[in-house]
């Protein structure tokens, strides 16, 4: 538990500094983050995370477990939102969605305790790769849907 507090408090002196005006600027940049990740969420429904964890990272200056937490935390809105508008339209396949997030409660729990104890350079890296690995996929599908025409 005391390691866990540590942590939660180099991360907010990290913080500190890296918004560079105090809590009132960071407080400023989060919000701007929220209402661009709000956007970016709702157009391509990827949940915010892909802007989230970067920004917080990188702008507010949070470690790399500490900003995937709280990005985590930061979706939950934005996903309860943005299905609620979705399944009104009809777009939501409920039972699918279902089984994925079924799946997903046991290995989420797993993760987030190996991230917590994983070296943050292992774990920048490993978000990297994985958004090579998507960027490259999407490329790859636009490609194919250029050549067919749609």
């Amino acid at each position: 538990m005391g390691h866990h507090l540590a942590r939660v408090r180099r991360a907010a002196d990290h913080r500190r500094g890296a918004a560079g005006g105090g809590p009132v600027t960071a407080a400023i940049i989060a919000i701007i983050l929220g209402v661009a990740g709000g956007f970016v969420a709702a157009l391509a429904g990827v949940g915010g995370g892909i802007l989230f964890v970067p920004a917080l990272a990188l702008v507010l200056g949070l470690t790399q477990v500490v900003a995937e937490a709280t990005s985590l935390l930061a979706i939950v809105p934005v996903a309860i939102l943005g299905t609620w508008q979705q399944r009104r339209t009809g777009d939501v396949h409920l039972r699918d969605a279902l089984i994925i997030g079924a799946g997903s409660v046991v290995t989420s729990i797993i993760a987030a305790i190996v991230a917590s104890e994983m070296p943050q350079d292992v774990l920048r890296w490993l978000f990297v790769a994985l958004m090579v690995v998507i960027a490259a996929r999407i490329w790859r599908g636009a490609e194919r849907d250029a050549t067919r025409g749609g």
